[in-house]
């Protein structure tokens, strides 16, 4: 049996206001040539299936197109879970339809483990399959009144571990001669390297849990969250697929992949990652006006291929103004779109004003990047204050859900 690892798709997700659509549709289109050729029998997509909780229609096109074409492919079912991206009634809506075709999702946690834990069968070979979504505070932990900050931290850590450790519970109770168990999550785990593009989805160090907190029952976890393909804590076995396409400017130096895991004689006998194409350059260049002009007009075009993004990073802010111009102009020759221009030291850019005037739109620019600017015109320390910083990044993902 033959399972495939993917997460974080963010289908309609803007690059500095700029669509992804083409981009994500071809990733699709690769996904499913993929799927024949490695003859997969189950496909995880460890959530944040969207970019944000009401997707636009053609994103849930691309969605429900890719369901459809995997009928014409060898998978036999598919297990999809809700991420801190994802509304869990836009995921749960189609549960019952969607069962009918061996697609089965998990948009939220619910009052029952049994609700996450499905038993799959291929060409007579069993698998359990652990579908845990991403776990809100409401859905697993009782508030408690007057509790403290920390005392928040360990009574979610705590819920977070015991839910896993529940449905771990539930999968021991119906397995039968040793079938392999394979969990899910959408999570922050200890250790896992972050891009610009990931929202911290729990307040300050709430919810972020260890390798060694998952139960050794999971022979493998497919978790979603994290947009660099990895390991956890050292552990071949617990790994973050990443995300298909380059979402920040952050993820350009490593490459993009899926996972596959073998299951042979009820075991998991290989692990292997596929490098998913690049279908767009997304490209940062730094140096002088001069440098990068030069480096731009070093770029390769090529026409059937989607046009290449760039970020320009300037060495001196006195040319900002004039060096923005030239670079554009040459940016229409070159056949590139230039996303973003910015100052290499951002501590030399004086304050939100600056940031303004050298950003395209206001809409490029960062809710949490505009509040660090603030308290740094404030004097206050965020690296001391750091209530503050998890307040806002709470207020901000509630705001991100509305």
């Amino acid at each position: 049996m033959k399972l495939l690892h993917t997460a974080d798709w963010h289908l309609g997700h803007r690059l500095h206001e700029q669509s992804q659509h083409e981009e994500q549709a071809l990733f699709l289109e690769w996904l499913i040539h993929t799927i024949k050729q490695e003859e997969i029998d189950i496909v995880l997509l460890s959530g944040d299936v969207y970019d944000t909780g009401v997707p636009a229609t053609q994103s849930q096109k691309l969605y429900y197109d890719f369901l459809i074409k995997l009928r014409e492919t060898s998978c036999k079912h598919v297990v999809i879970t809700g991420g801190n991206h994802d509304a869990p009634g836009t995921i749960n809506a189609p549960k019952a339809l969607l069962e009918a075709l061996a697609i089965h999702v998990v948009g939220k946690a619910t009052e029952d483990v049994k609700d996450e834990v499905f038993e799959l069968e291929v060409n007579g070979e069993q698998v359990i399959i652990a579908a845990v979504p991403y776990l809100r505070d409401q859905d697993i932990r009782r508030a408690v009144a007057g509790e403290s900050f920390d005392e928040i931290n360990d009574r979610y850590k705590a819920a977070l571990v015991n839910h896993y450790t529940a449905v771990a519970q539930h999968c021991e109770s119906i397995r039968t001669d040793e079938t392999p168990v394979i969990a899910m999550g959408h999570l922050f785990a200890v250790g896992g390297s972050t891009s610009d593009s990931e929202l911290n989805i729990y307040v300050g160090n709430l919810g972020h849990i260890g390798a060694d907190d998952f139960p050794e029952l999971f022979d493998y976890v497919a978790l979603g969250h994290l947009h660099r393909p990895q390991k956890v804590g050292g552990k071949d076995y617990i790994r973050y697929s990443g995300s298909p396409n380059v979402l920040s400017f952050s993820e350009i130096n490593y490459d993009k992949k899926v996972i596959t895991i073998t299951l042979t004689d009820k075991k998991v006998t290989a692990i292997d990652e596929i490098t998913v194409p690049n279908f767009r350059k997304v490209i940062r260049i730094k140096g002088t006006v001069e440098q990068c002009i030069f480096k731009l007009q070093q770029l390769e075009y090529v026409e059937e291929t989607l046009t290449p993004w760039v970020e320009v990073i300037l060495e001196d802010e006195t040319v900002i103004n004039t060096g923005y111009h030239q670079i554009h102009q040459i940016a229409e020759t070159a056949k590139v779109k230039i996303l973003k221009i910015t100052i290499k030291n951002d501590r030399s850019i004086k304050g939100l004003e600056q940031l303004v005037k050298t950003s395209q739109s206001i809409k490029e620019l960062e809710p949490l990047e505009v509040f660090k600017k603030r308290c740094e015109e404030a004097a206050i320390d965020l690296e001391k204050d750091r209530e503050l910083l998890d307040a806002f990044q709470e207020a901000l993902q509630i705001a991100r859900k509305q």
